[in-house]
């Protein structure tokens, strides 16, 4: 009994998170598996990481903005930090967001986006790995921004995060129309207007806001993961919007679930343990899903 309370109190504030944010990413990653630009995730949070990397090489990151949030918990009032390491990832993801949005269908099926992307994502890593050399917390820094610290996460940062993540979905329910027209609707190669590119940069910029806040929790392994895995795993199950919404949260939240039990248990990196259990329902649905097309139907 006392081991149960020790492991609920060492891990309430990751468990609220798995729960709580992958949410409006598995919801996001339907997007971006729709629109065949698997790796714009990955792109965005590294250029978000490298944005962190370059306010540690001016020195700035230790500098925080307290905000109250009105809101009291057993350690007092909760107040929601924002870093000066956060607003610098924001602002680098915000000209990645640009840069993905007029890019778009640019060289008409010559030069797929995909290529572009991986492109950012190349430079920005090694960019991140040069501006990180000469820093004397480098290494720890890089491993940060790719595994992040789930297990050491707070209130503060989780409820941060919730209330961002809240106004994005909010703005995505506002909008749905127009976002899932561009994602589900959109024809291949054909040429965007200039209010398609507007509300596609909107769309890269909630999608960068949301994949900021997560990288500070959770790494760029973890982002792209939660994003990725259980989009994939739904499109694999089954053809409605609604549906795959559904599975792809079970999904998150049972490998979340799976790997934070694991972590704990085996005293192993907890980050990298929800990665590996969402690659292990990716495997298992692989495996799975043809055998449910191919199941009779019932009499």
């Amino acid at each position: 009994m006392d081991e149960l309370k020790l492991a609920l109190e060492v891990m309430k504030w990751p468990l609220i998170a798995s729960l709580a944010l992958p949410g409006i990413l598995v919801y996001l990653g339907l997007h971006i598996v729709r629109r065949e630009i698997i790796f714009v995730d990955l792109a965005l949070a590294q250029v978000a990481a490298l944005g962190a990397c370059f306010c540690i090489s001016f020195g700035a990151h230790a500098h925080t903005w307290q905000i109250p949030l009105f809101l009291q918990t057993s350690h007092g009032p909760l107040t929601m930090e924002i870093s000066d390491s956060y607003l610098w990832s924001l602002g680098f993801t915000l000209i990645g967001a640009a840069i993905f949005t007029f890019t778009r269908n640019v060289g008409r099926g010559r030069v797929p986006q995909e290529a572009l992307i991986g492109i950012v994502y190349v430079v920005a890593a090694a960019a991140s790995l040069l501006i990180l050399s000469r820093s004397a917390e480098g290494n720890e820094a890089l491993k940060r921004t790719l595994v992040g610290d789930v297990l050491l996460v707070g209130p503060g940062p989780v409820v941060k995060t919730f209330l961002m993540f809240s106004l994005v979905a909010l703005a995505h329910y506002v909008f749905r129309k127009r976002f899932l027209a561009l994602s589900f609707n959109h024809a291949a190669g054909a040429a965007p207007s200039i209010e398609d590119r507007g509300w596609d940069f909107l769309f890269y910029a909630l999608f960068g806001i949301v994949v900021t806040s997560f990288v500070q929790i959770g790494g760029v392994l973890l982002t792209f993961s939660y994003l990725i895995v259980p989009a994939v795993c739904a499109n694999l199950l089954t053809r409605s919007l609604g549906l795959m919404l559904a599975l792809g949260w079970l999904l998150a939240i049972a490998s979340g679930l799976a790997g934070l039990f694991a972590s704990y248990k085996y005293d192993l990196p907890t980050g990298a343990t929800i990665v590996c259990a969402l690659g292990g329902a990716l495997l298992a649905v692989g495996i799975a899903a043809p055998l449910l097309r191919k199941r009779p139907p019932a009499a």
